[in-house]
């Protein structure tokens, strides 16, 4: 079953001069595949006279708990094809085509306490995050938010709109550079210091990123219990690679001798089982996609976690890890685009 699809844009919201919400239309029999958790992204492909299309990925801006429809936040970038050609192009009634929701800059725990640090649009998945936890958690959350100046300020409405909701557990502070300069590390540890046991999302530009977590680390919050919501480029065109599985490929008839160069891999994948050859030296995101299988993905890059499996049984490596924590570590889970072979015979389920 493919993971591309064609959404409807409902409606076009500006919210600031250099950023607009596309509020996205779902179709009754695409719901369950457009289920998304807060903090999670979806992958716009974008037109190009030079390349045919390129890929972006646009954080969920909406929150799965409170909002009617996902909504995606684009602000333009200087030098940004993709933002300025969505912010100059597409109006209600345009069809985008896109990857289904993927992501893992997701709370496991919405009871907890939170601190969020967000820089322009960086807000993007971080309010998302905000109002789940507002909506369905019973924790306080303290949102730390850096702009350029006011004018800039992407929610500033809705933000305080949900400080007047909740004002005995939200706390929104706002840090403009036309006030009061860049942030500082100082800055950062002092505002921080009352919050300094929540658990800490962070997403912005990285200059941002480098000083809060200096600022953190004289709180002595270590790095990595901070987590981390990355931009970048991708090097791989997702779009040009995902194909309906072929039903030829599914099953293998002849049985698959593990050799020195060749593993086995069973693989369940959108409720079916296939079994294949696995080269010890390619990737297990490689190997599906060869054998017109449609595993999730998008930067191919151990980032965004979009291809995460659990290993049933044999045993694996990966190559690198951007993604997964410890705790999932442990539970098995594995990035198939990271991951080789270290069995003669593996089991692996996208299935979960």
């Amino acid at each position: 079953m493919t993971r591309v699809h064609q959404i409807k844009v409902r409606e076009v919201v500006s919210e600031t001069a250099e950023a607009v919400s596309l509020i996205f239309d779902i179709p009754s029999d695409l719901t369950r595949r457009f289920q998304y958790s807060p903090g999670q992204f979806l992958t716009l492909q974008i037109p190009s006279d030079r390349t045919g299309s390129v890929a972006r990925c646009y954080s969920l801006s909406s929150s799965p708990h409170c909002d009617d429809r996902p909504t995606v936040t684009v602000k333009r970038t200087p030098g940004g094809y993709a933002s300025h050609w969505i912010c100059d192009n597409l109006t209600p009634g345009s069809l985008v085509t896109v990857l289904e929701p993927a992501g893992n800059f997701v709370p496991r725990n919405w009871n907890r306490d939170f601190v969020l640090f967000a820089a322009g649009s960086g807000i993007t998945p971080v309010i998302s995050i905000l109002k789940s936890a507002l909506a369905t958690g019973r924790g306080k959350v303290a949102l730390f938010y850096a702009n350029r100046d006011r004018d800039s300020i992407i929610f500033a409405r809705r933000l305080q709109d949900l400080f007047r909701a909740y004002p005995r557990r939200l706390t929104v502070t706002h840090w403009l550079e036309s006030e009061r300069g860049l942030p500082t590390p100082r800055g950062i540890a002092g505002w921080a210091k009352p919050h300094r046991h929540h658990d800490v999302y962070l997403c912005g530009p990285q200059g941002f990123a480098t000083t809060v977590k200096h600022g953190l680390a004289h709180l002595r919050i270590p790095e990595r219990a901070i987590h981390q919501e990355e931009y970048r480029s991708l090097t791989d065109n997702p779009f040009e690679h995902h194909t309906p599985a072929l039903a030829v490929l599914a099953t293998v008839a002849e049985p698959i001798q593990p050799s020195l160069t060749t593993a086995t891999v069973t693989v369940d994948l959108d409720g079916e089982t296939h079994r294949l050859p696995w080269p010890r030296t390619e990737k297990l995101l490689d190997v599906l996609l060869a054998h017109g299988l449609d595993a999730p993905y998008v930067c191919r890059e151990s980032a965004c976690g979009t291809c995460v499996c659990a290993v049933k049984s044999g045993r694996t490596r990966m190559l690198m890890n951007e993604a997964l924590i410890d705790e999932e570590l442990s539970q098995g889970l594995t990035l198939a685009c990271q991951t080789l072979p270290e069995s003669d015979d593996v089991h692996v389920s996208f299935d979960q």
